[in-house]
């Protein structure tokens, strides 16, 4: 996979990442505490607002050929990632882990999904490579993976079963009681894992399964190597705002998986049928943005039955 982007562009990426990520340690997460509403609106507005103003100097320094599937890649990954936050929620609660600890396990969780994504997108991107065929596997893999999702009416995740935390506790020496705000504790000598380090392993595999839809889904979009890392990694860098924003609201987005579901299909046949037709960039945009926007529309004009919500926040 080729990139037009040059050295200062990705410098510029680099500096607005790393920039933002220390105002918003110096500013909201340097001490533990409890994240508001207001708090957490204002840091998601200021991620998204970062993001596309990069789309803008993607756009200034490259045109629409990169600023338009930029724009279309970063509300593909931003919406996938809303699952994340539904498995985030599930750990917190099984855990009992409290708010004033979510923030530092979400950081390392987030630190975690922005290393291991460069790893599947380099490889995904040399798939596509080397073997034109993978694209077919990739877009019938995307299909057959929304329409699992569409049929899907289990709404729980369940951590017990997840098989990382299997084997941490099967390899490592655990506790279940915890010590403020560390992965780590010592007894008799000996150093235990603490509850919330088996939090960050569950957060951290539940994101290599989802990198395994999100990402295939971003190369579908574009054959910039700059265009798939840098909007991936910019709806990524926003999850924890975006988390504490829709924790409490989160059961009242029933209809989202429907939506997202239809996303990942459509991706899918554009994918199966880019060797013959090229669907524009501006039309997945639109059916993009248009499944979600429905999604949460009718999310919200009909409430789910209360005798299956969500699971909530502890208290």
């Amino acid at each position: 996979m080729l990139t037009r982007a040059t050295p200062t562009d990705w410098a510029v990426f680099a500096g607005s990442i790393i920039g933002m990520m220390i105002v918003d340690y110096l500013v909201f997460s340097k001490r533990s505490h409890r994240v508001s509403f207001r708090e957490a609106t204002i840091r998601s507005i200021a991620w998204i607002s970062l993001a596309l103003a990069f789309n803008v100097y993607v756009f200034v320094r490259h045109g629409s050929e990169l600023a338009v599937p930029y724009l279309v890649a970063f509300l593909v990954e931003k919406s996938l990632s809303v699952d994340n936050l539904f498995v985030f929620l599930a750990v917190f609660s099984y855990f009992h882990v409290k708010e004033e600890h979510q923030q530092r396990i979400l950081f390392w969780g987030v630190f975690g999904a922005v290393v291991m994504r460069a790893g599947f997108i380099l490889a995904g991107a040399a798939l596509l490579s080397n073997f034109k065929w993978m694209i077919y596997v990739f877009g019938a893999f995307l299909i057959i993976t929304g329409l699992k999702l569409l049929k899907s009416d289990d709404d729980g995740v369940d951590p017990e079963s997840n098989i990382a935390l299997k084997l941490a506790r099967k390899y490592l020496r655990t506790t279940p009681d915890l010590d403020g705000q560390k992965f780590f504790t010592r007894k008799d000598g000996l150093l235990y894992a603490t509850p919330l380090f088996l939090v960050i392993i569950v957060i951290e595999f539940t994101d290599v399964i989802f990198a395994v839809d999100s990402v295939p889904a971003v190369l579908a979009i574009s054959e910039d190597l700059f265009v798939v890392y840098t909007s991936n990694i910019f709806a990524i860098m926003g999850l924890r705002a975006l988390y504490f924003m829709l924790s409490g609201m989160m059961g009242k987005f029933h209809y989202l998986d429907v939506g997202l579901a239809l996303v990942l299909v459509f991706i899918g046949v554009k994918m199966t049928v880019s060797g013959f037709y090229h669907v524009p960039n501006a039309v997945s945009l639109a059916v993009i943005v248009g499944l979600i926007t429905v999604a949460v529309v009718a999310s919200l004009l009909k409430p789910a039955a209360e005798s299956a919500p969500r699971e909530s926040q502890p208290e």
